[in-house]
């Protein structure tokens, strides 16, 4: 799977720490992978740098031998001397134009969106080879991994299934933007998220905390396949 593929094909993301209690990173991004995430991010706020960068040389092993992306969060710095193919940044984080101004022409770079004017402004900054490549609409249901931050709900979902599909319409050549929902999705509300508008989604705990990281992931897909 190339960079590109996140707009075709990628639909599966998962967000993992570094499994620093569980001592299982290597393990569980494999048994990740080959139940069929596409793209997996590191996203764990209690490593340094040196640190971050050994997981992600892990990350990078295990998701070339299965053909699939690795993310960085937040660090554009990490994400450069990593070699990162896909970074991902919050509305507070680096902006997008900075982050571009470091990283590579073909990094693919995500946002985070909490609004319907956030979800218009990604939308916007598409465009170009300095544009947005992906983002992510959430989080959906309230989440123990973004505390503080409260739900958007299903109908964010639908403004941006609209939005994209309304740019796509308007604009010539159309709008190649992909976009995943995000926050407290498992299994058991999945389909309600595809029946809002959403073919591609993010999970955490729906994958780092099953018993079978395989069987897990195999189960949303199978999930998202249905809708």
């Amino acid at each position: 799977m190339t960079q590109h593929d996140v707009h075709t094909t990628a639909r599966l993301y998962l967000c993992t720490d570094a499994r620093k209690r569980q001592g299982d990173f290597e393990d569980f991004v494999d048994a990740a992978f080959e139940g069929g995430v596409d793209i997996i991010q590191l996203r764990d706020k209690t490593l340094e740098a040196a640190e971050e960068l050994e997981v992600l040389e892990v990350l990078h092993d295990v998701a070339q031998r299965h053909g699939r992306l690795w993310a960085v969060n937040d660090r554009a710095d990490v994400a450069s001397i990593s070699g990162a193919p896909v970074f991902h940044i919050g509305q507070k984080d680096i902006p997008l134009r900075a982050a571009r101004h470091l990283l590579h022409d073909r990094t693919v770079i995500g946002l985070s969106t909490h609004t319907p004017e956030q979800v218009d402004a990604a939308i916007t900054a598409s465009p170009g080879r300095s544009g947005l490549d992906y983002f992510c609409v959430g989080p959906v249901w309230a989440t123990p991994t973004k505390p503080g931050r409260d739900a958007v709900g299903l109908d964010l979902v639908t403004y941006a299934a609209e939005a994209v599909k309304r740019a796509d319409e308007e604009t010539v050549g159309g709008v190649l933007l992909p976009w995943f929902a995000i926050g407290g999705i498992d299994l058991s509300n999945v389909e309600e998220v595809v029946a809002a508008g959403a073919s591609r989604i993010v999970v955490v705990r729906a994958i780092t905390e099953a018993e079978d990281p395989t069987a897990a992931a195999k189960a949303l897909l199978g999930a998202l396949d249905a809708g």
